[in-house]
C-alpha cells in the first residue's frame, strides 16, 4: 500500500481516529524496542519478542499501511510524519492535539502519555511490561521504560532525556505515579481513567458522581436565559473578556437550584466549550485527587471548568490554580462563605437575585406548555421557587396530571411535586408536619385571631409588598417573613402554624433541635446554614419550635463557652435577617429571647390561655357530636377548670377512650369527662377544683361530730 497518497484515507477524521493512530504509534515504539532487544545476543531479554504472539496481529495491520521495505526505526519515523500530516488535514477537534497546543507538549510527550495507558486498552501489554521491568512487580509501565520507548527515533535515550519527557506530564497531572518512595526510574505510571476516556475519543468522562462533563448543546444561548435584564447584560459581555484573558475567574453566588450551573453552561457555550462541572459536598474543600484531574481533563475535553463550593458560614476555601489548564474558570457559591487563592486573583463576582414573578412565569410556561390550566397564575404567584426548582417541579407536576388523566396542571399537582423535592433535600434535616384545618378550628381572642390573619396576608403578598414599597426600604427588605408566636404551652401555637400552612397550600417543616445543635465549635452554625438554605430554596414554612433554645440572650464573655455561644446567636441573627422564606418561631419563654431577635421579627403574636367562654368553645370543638355530657356539667368545667387548649384536647381524647373502652362508642358521659379532667390535673400536679366529698370524706365528718358531742 506504499502507492497510497494518504495511507489513512479510510480512517474517520475524528478523535477516535486520532487515538487509533497514536495507539499504533505506541505499538510501533514497543515492537521497535523489542526488535532491538532481539538483536542483542548477550542480553537476557534477547528472546522476549517471540514470547508475545498477540503482537503479530497488530504488526499485520501496520504492514497494510507502512510502505514495503520500511522497517524498525525507519517505520516508526515514517509513521510519525504521516500522523502529523493527517492531523494537519483534519478539521475536527482532536483532544490530544488540543492538549499539545494548550500545554506546549512535544510529540514525544504525547507518545509517552499514550504508552502509559496502552494497558488500559489491551491487558496483554501488561505482560510485556512485567517482563521488561523484572524484577519490578508491576504490569503498568515504569517511568524509565516509558522514557526509553518514547524516544524520538528509537535509539538509545539518555536518563536526562526521558526525565524531561515525563516530568512535564507528571507536573500537570496527565499521569500519576503510584510509588514515589521507589527510585525515580521505577515510578509506576498510570493515566487517570477519566483522562483516558477523553483521550480515546469518548464523548463523556466521569471522575465521580460529583464531577461530570455536559455538552454545550444542552444549554441555552446566553441571550435566551430568563434573568434580570441588568444581570443578563453583564453576563453577555463576559465570554469576550474571558477569551481575551481579561477575566480569569467568574464567581457566581446564589441559592442552590437557582440556575447557576445553567448560566455557567451558557457561558461555556459562548466560549465554544463544553462544561466540566465539579460539585463539592457541603462544607468541604475540593478533593486533591479530583483537582489534579480537572485541569488536564478540561484541556483534553475543551471544557470550561466550574467548581461548585459550599463553605460553612465564615469559612473561606483556598483554591490553587488548576494544573494542566490555561484559561478561565468558574466558581459557584451560595451567599455564605468565601473563596480565595491564586485561582481567583482576577475574578468577578456576580450574585443571582431571587427570580421575579415574570421570570418564573416564563419558566413555568416553557415547562408546562399546553398543560397550563386555569390555576396557572395562582401557581406562579404562590410558589416562589428558584428557576431550577421551577423546572423540576413543573416536570413532576405534569406527570401527576397525566396519572390522573388530566390535560392541565393544578395547584395540587404542583404542591405534590414540591413535596417530592422536599423529601429529597429536607427530610433528613427537619420533620414534616401535616398541614390542615382552618382558622375556625382555632379558638383565640379577637386580637390574636386578627394578628394571625394579618400574618397569612403578609405571607400571601410578600412578593407584591416588596414591589410596592417606598425608596426608604430599598436594600433593607426581602421576601422573607419572620414571625414569633409567644405564649404558654398548649395555647395553639403549633396548630396555628399548621393552619397557616394549609391556608397557603405549602408544606410545614419543624426543626429538630437535637439534629441541629452540636457541642463542637462551629457545627451548629453549619447545620443551621444547611437547614435554612434548603428550606429557603424549597419555599416551605419552617417552624422552629421552642426557639428560645437557639435565640437566648447573649451573655458577658467570661469563658470560651460564652464566646462561642454568642457567635451562634450572632450568626442566627444575621441569617434570619437575610432569610427569604417563611419562618415561624414558637416559645413559651419570650423573656429569654434576645431583644435583637425581637426587633428582626416582622410579627410577634402573643397567645393567651383561653377564658371561660373560649374554653367552652374548645370543649365543643373536641367532644363527639353525639356525646351524653350535660350542658350544665360542661359549662361548669369551662367556668372553673382553667385548662389550656392543649389540655382540653388531651382530656377530650382520654374521655373518648374511656367511652370506647366501656362499649359506649362515641357516647361520652359526665363520668368519662370528669375522670379525664382529673387526669389532666394530676399530670400538672394541681388539685382538681370541682372535688366532691367522697364516702371516706363523709365518714371522717361523722366521726368528728361524734367526738365533739362526746366531749
Amino acid at each position: 500500500m506504499a502507492e497510497h497518497a494518504n495511507p489513512f484515507a479510510r480512517l474517520t477524521p475524528d478523535a477516535e481516529g486520532h487515538f487509533r493512530l497514536l495507539f499504533y504509534s505506541a505499538i510501533l515504539s514497543i515492537t521497535s524496542y523489542l526488535g532491538r532487544l532481539s538483536h542483542m545476543a548477550d542480553s537476557p531479554l534477547a528472546s522476549v519478542a517471540g514470547r508475545f504472539a498477540f503482537l503479530e496481529a497488530y504488526e499485520a495491520e501496520l504492514r497494510g499501511c507502512i510502505p514495503e521495505g520500511v522497517e524498525g526505526s525507519d517505520a516508526l519515523r515514517w509513521w510519525r510524519v504521516e500522523v502529523r500530516n493527517w492531523e494537519k488535514q483534519t478539521k475536527a477537534r482532536l483532544p490530544l492535539r488540543a492538549l499539545a497546543e494548550n500545554l506546549d507538549l512535544a510529540p514525544e510527550q504525547i507518545l509517552a502519555l499514550v504508552l502509559a495507558g496502552v494497558v488500559e486498552e489491551d491487558i496483554r501489554f501488561g505482560s510485556i511490561f512485567a517482563v521488561l521491568q523484572e524484577p519490578l512487580p508491576a504490569r503498568r509501565p515504569c517511568l524509565g521504560l516509558v522514557g526509553a520507548l518514547s524516544s524520538g527515533d528509537g535509539r538509545r535515550v539518555e536518563i536526562k532525556d526521558w526525565w524531561s519527557i515525563l516530568q512535564r506530564l507528571i507536573e500537570v497531572g496527565l499521569v500519576v505515579t503510584e510509588n514515589q518512595s521507589a527510585p525515580r526510574a521505577e515510578w509506576v505510571l498510570r493515566v487517570p481513567q477519566a483522562l483516558w476516556d477523553v483521550i480515546r475519543g469518548r464523548n463523556s468522562a466521569h471522575v465521580g458522581p460529583e464531577c461530570e462533563i455536559f455538552s454545550r448543546r444542552s444549554f441555552h444561548a446566553l441571550k435566551e436565559l430568563v434573568l434580570d435584564a441588568e444581570l443578563l447584560g453583564k453576563l453577555v459581555r463576559l465570554p469576550a473578556m474571558m477569551a481575551h484573558g481579561q477575566l480569569g475567574a467568574l464567581i457566581l453566588r446564589g441559592m442552590a437550584d437557582s440556575g447557576r450551573r445553567t448560566i455557567m453552561g451558557s457561558i461555556a457555550r459562548s466560549l465554544r466549550r463544553d462544561l466540566l462541572f465539579y460539585e463539592c459536598g457541603p462544607h468541604k474543600a475540593p478533593a486533591d485527587e479530583v483537582l489534579q484531574v480537572i485541569g488536564p481533563l478540561a484541556s483534553l475535553a475543551g471544557a470550561f471548568p466550574v467548581i461548585a463550593l459550599d463553605p460553612a458560614p465564615g469559612e473561606t476555601i483556598e483554591l490553587a490554580p488548576l494544573k494542566g489548564y490555561h484559561g478561565p474558570i468558574g466558581i459557584v457559591l451560595r451567599r455564605e462563605g468565601g473563596v480565595s487563592g491564586r485561582a481567583v486573583d482576577h475574578a468577578l463576582t456576580l450574585t443571582l437575585p431571587a427570580p421575579a414573578a415574570d421570570h418564573r412565569e416564563r419558566i413555568w410556561l416553557r415547562a408546562l406548555g399546553d398543560q397550563k390550566g386555569a390555576e396557572f397564575g395562582a401557581i406562579v404567584n404562590r410558589f416562589l421557587l428558584p428557576l431550577g426548582n421551577v423546572e423540576r417541579a413543573a416536570a413532576i407536576a405534569s406527570t401527576h396530571a397525566l396519572l390522573e388523566r388530566r390535560q392541565t396542571v393544578t395547584m395540587g399537582d404542583v404542591q405534590q411535586a414540591c413535596r417530592s423535592l422536599n423529601r429529597e433535600k429536607l427530610d433528613t434535616l427537619a420533620q414534616r408536619l401535616e398541614a390542615g384545618g382552618t382558622w375556625r378550628d382555632l379558638v383565640l381572642n379577637e386580637v390574636t385571631t386578627q394578628e394571625l390573619l394579618d400574618l397569612e396576608c403578609r405571607c400571601r403578598n410578600r412578593e407584591k409588598l416588596l414591589e410596592n414599597l417606598g425608596s426608604g426600604f430599598r436594600g433593607s427588605m426581602n421576601c422573607g417573613v419572620r414571625a414569633l408566636l409567644n405564649g404558654p404551652s398548649g395555647t395553639g401555637k403549633t396548630l396555628a402554624a399548621r393552619i397557616l400552612a394549609a391556608e397557603l397550600q405549602t408544606d410545614l417543616y419543624r426543626v429538630d433541635l437535637a439534629s441541629v445543635v452540636n457541642k463542637y465549635i462551629g457545627e451548629t452554625e453549619k447545620n443551621l446554614s444547611q437547614l435554612l438554605a434548603r428550606a429557603e430554596e424549597l419555599d416551605v414554612i419552617l417552624l422552629i419550635d421552642e426557639g428560645d433554645a437557639l435565640m437566648t440572650n447573649r451573655t458577658d464573655v467570661k469563658s470560651a463557652n460564652d464566646r462561642y455561644a454568642n457567635l451562634e446567636t450572632n450568626y442566627l441573627l444575621q441569617r434570619l435577617e437575610s432569610y427569604e422564606g417563611i419562618v415561624i418561631v414558637t416559645t413559651n419563654a419570650g423573656n429569654r429571647i434576645d431583644s435583637a431577635f425581637q426587633r428582626r421579627f416582622d410579627m410577634i403574636i402573643d397567645f393567651q390561655p383561653p377564658d371561660a367562654y373560649e374554653r367552652l368553645l374548645i370543649w365543643q370543638l373536641h367532644l363527639p357530636t353525639d356525646h351524653r355530657i350535660s350542658s350544665e356539667r360542661l359549662q361548669e368545667l369551662a367556668q372553673h377548670c382553667v385548662l389550656t387548649g392543649g389540655q382540653i384536647r388531651n382530656a377530650a381524647l382520654h374521655g373518648a377512650l374511656l367511652a370506647v373502652d366501656g362499649g359506649r362508642g362515641s357516647e361520652m358521659n359526665d363520668c368519662d369527662l370528669e375522670t379525664a379532667v382529673r387526669r389532666e390535673y394530676r399530670k400538672a400536679g394541681a388539685s382538681y377544683p370541682l372535688m366532691r366529698p367522697s364516702r371516706a370524706d363523709g365518714h371522717q365528718a361523722a366521726l368528728a361530730q361524734f367526738i365533739s358531742e362526746a366531749y
